[in-house]
């Protein structure tokens, strides 16, 4: 019998790597000037994060599998603790990059010891439920992140934002060491690593989620690596990038409603992650559209729009054939969509253009949902 662990909990430790990574973004001006780096070089430590969270997931996915879920998370929380302390007090820059990998390796233990427990104990339309539900939460935790980082940035410095995610982690840890039980099914076989590799770089279906779970994340992180250097350029902004949290998460918000009332109308997850895509190009469009001002924000917000109705349903049928090899299984798909959102990001960094970022998010989705319909398995 799985034990389930409490909603709050998991709520709080699958919105950490967003909180975590929207908190660090509004910083990314201030450090570009106290390190000397260009905001090139600045954009990168978060084109770097998702990189070096690609290899965590693999880390702790398959730990889940070999020692358990518990353990597995109350590790990965350590790591990150020490990365954020680690960067908190550097003076070098590049000393800067490896605390934020360590960071991220440790950071991408929320993502998948959480949703592999999910998929202990729901599936099929249940779990398409409980990520939707699950939507709500995360559609407010980038706005709660940027809000923060904005204001913790402006008034106490770079610094300041590390410290503050340092205290997250060892807040977590010690929620997660009193109220994380194990959900590892005891009857569970251990599976074997590289059969499992193979068969998954095979599945054009999993090649398919892969390239649209990135695309959706590379159009939101697109924004939070290149938005703060955006708004610095725009003249007469009636809001800043702090505040334009609030509009996406507004939309987020209605997103995950959406999708939470068309799931119960009985519309199926491939339906709607079909609708996540079309928003996303038009999104995309608005954005290209009105890029000379501060109203490209009305795009931005269809873009999030887009992404809560679309993810919770990608990420509800992404490993139905690999049940019996969930943490496993799920560390490689997070693997493939982090590497390529991680590179995606670093392309986004050099190049520093936004809607042509968000154009080729949207051909490529649109291309990876014709593919998988194409080729059904």
């Amino acid at each position: 019998m799985v034990c389930h662990p409490p909603l709050a909990l998991v709520i709080l430790l699958l919105s950490f790597p967003q909180i975590v990574e929207t908190i660090y973004s509004p910083a990314l001006p201030n450090i570009a000037t106290a390190y000397q780096a260009t905001p090139e070089e600045a954009a990168q430590t978060l084109s770097l994060w998702f990189v070096a969270f690609a290899f965590g997931v693999i880390c702790w996915g398959r730990l889940c599998d070999l020692v358990g879920r518990r353990p597995s998370l109350l590790a990965g929380l350590a790591f990150y603790a020490l990365g954020s302390g680690w960067a908190m007090i550097t003076e070098d820059f590049t000393h800067l990059l490896f605390a934020r990998v360590l960071s991220a390796f440790g950071a991408a233990v929320g993502s998948i010891v959480v949703q592999t427990a999910l998929r202990d104990s729901f599936r099929g339309p249940d779990l398409a439920r409980i990520f939707s539900l699950l939507g709500l939460a995360l559609a407010v935790s980038p706005a709660i992140g940027m809000f923060l980082g904005h204001q913790i940035a402006f008034h106490a410095g770079h610094r300041a934002v590390f410290a503050t995610l340092g205290l997250l982690a060892v807040t977590l840890l010690g929620l997660g060491f009193a109220f994380w039980p194990e959900t590892r099914p005891s009857e569970e076989p251990v599976t074997r690593f590289l059969p499992t590799l193979h068969t998954m770089l095979r599945d054009s279906d999993i090649w398919c989620t892969a390239v649209l779970i990135a695309v959706f994340n590379l159009a939101i992180f697109g924004y939070y690596q290149l938005g703060p250097f955006r708004f610095e350029q725009l003249q007469n902004n009636w809001l800043d990038f702090g505040d334009s949290g609030l509009v996406l998460a507004a939309a987020s918000l209605l997103g995950a409603w959406t999708n939470a009332r068309l799931l119960r109308y009985g519309k199926s997850p491939n339906t709607l992650a079909g609708l996540g895509v079309l928003l996303l190009a038009i999104g995309s469009i608005l954005v290209f559209l009105l890029s000379s001002g501060p109203a490209f924000l009305i795009g931005m917000a269809v873009v999030a729009l887009a992404y809560a109705i679309a993810i919770p349903n990608i990420l509800a049928n992404a490993l139905r054939r690999y049940a019996d090899r969930l943490g496993t299984a799920g560390a490689l798909l997070s693997m493939l969509y982090y590497m390529l959102l991680g590179v995606g990001l670093m392309l986004a960094g050099w190049g520093q253009n936004l809607e042509y970022l968000l154009l080729a998010c949207a051909m490529l989705g649109t291309l990876a949902l014709l593919v998988a319909q194409m080729f059904p398995r």
